[in-house]
């Protein structure tokens, strides 16, 4: 488990932050289209007792990725055998956009951090769409019983005017929601002008209502529907989401995208502040991303899924955030510093503390 931590300081650490990512990305996809992928799966897929109901949905494990890791859907059943429970696309807008300028992508290394400002970068979700059909299928057929899920985060195109930000994102939900096992709606990414706006309970009633039920009719079914909300919210604004989201029966909320706070970090002031805007990832985000949970956890009881993502490294940290009231973890900053094992590596630390709990 410590060898890639000290594979990524001599090959990554000193390579910009979105080439390494990319070619990470594609060693994991190369593997699966040489077979190595599934003889790696034997090795990582997630024990039974780890499967949990969520959603109306069987996931292998609570343990998934987060969005902004496979923004595409190019590499959903690769992620897949690397023992991820679930794995998020995204985020994904109703135009393709090529993001902003680079560089955008940047780590804190002291601080086991990201910063990123990559701008909602994709193709679009009408190209998106049949990659996440494809996937779904494909997984179907290898594990009929218990597969991976497949959530879709979707987002408002750049050029799109706030006052059209409901059909932009009822684009999106129209082409993605067939092949989707849940959607969620992005409102708290900080690369987007204008985005976190739409946090505000007026403005987001009618854009969930509207996905929802755009989503439900594209898909001659029920889309579990969930909101991503962000750190940097307010208390009452939190419990304003909460109550709006059971108003609206949502199937969940999601706690929390990135900050763009950057207090009590310990890299360099200088290199920060050189970084510029952007949204923190990371380990700094744990204990608000704790935070938050727990609050939502107060407001809304049992009555939704909640989804924490926020800091996650350890198994421990995916156990916390069980305690605290979530259903199901994702995580996706710590994988780029502890490699393609990662995901395993938790699953089997949740397996061993529950077997020890139940001496």
């Amino acid at each position: 488990m410590r060898v890639y931590p000290t594979f990524f300081k001599l090959a990554f650490s000193w390579m910009d932050a979105e080439k390494a990512h990319k070619i990470g990305f594609q060693a994991i996809r190369a593997a699966h289209r040489t077979g190595a992928g599934r003889i790696l799966a034997r090795m990582t897929t997630p024990d039974k007792s780890l499967r949990t109901e969520a959603l109306g949905l069987t996931f292998p494990s609570p343990f998934g990725l987060a969005a902004g890791f496979d923004k595409e859907g190019h590499g959903i059943q690769a992620l897949a055998e690397l023992g991820f429970g679930h794995i998020e696309v995204g985020t994904i807008t109703g135009q393709a956009q090529p993001g902003n300028d680079k560089p955008r992508l940047f780590r804190l290394v002291e601080d086991r951090a990201v910063i990123n400002r990559m701008g909602f970068n994709n193709d679009g979700a009408a190209a998106v769409a049949p990659r996440l059909a494809s996937a779904r299928a494909a997984l179907q057929r290898l594990h009929p019983d218990v597969r991976p899920i497949i959530g879709v985060n979707i987002g408002k195109t750049k050029v799109v005017e706030l006052e059209d930000a409901i059909e932009d994102y009822l684009v999106s939900a129209r082409s993605l929601a067939p092949a989707a096992d849940y959607l969620v709606v992005n409102v708290s990414s900080p690369n987007t002008p204008g985005l976190r706006l739409l946090q505000n309970v007026e403005t987001l009633r009618p854009l969930l209502r509207s996905v929802g039920d755009a989503a439900d009719e594209a898909a001659g079914r029920h889309v579990p529907l969930l909101v991503k909300i962000a750190p940097d919210l307010g208390n009452e604004d939190i419990d304003d989401v909460a109550l709006l989201a059971l108003d609206l029966k949502l199937d969940g909320i999601i706690a929390t995208n990135t900050t763009i706070s950057r207090e009590g970090l310990s890299s360099d002031a200088t290199k920060v502040e050189s970084i510029g805007a952007g949204g923190l990832s990371g380990a700094p985000l744990k204990q608000r991303s704790l935070e938050v949970l727990r609050r939502l956890k107060d407001a809304v009881g049992d009555q939704l899924v909640l989804i924490a993502v926020g800091g996650v490294e350890t198994p421990q940290d995916v156990q916390d955030r069980l305690d605290a009231g979530a259903t199901l973890v994702q995580g996706y900053t710590a994988f780029l510093y502890e490699g393609p094992f990662w995901a395993s590596h938790i699953n089997k630390g949740l397996v061993k503390a529950r077997r020890h709990s139940n001496r």
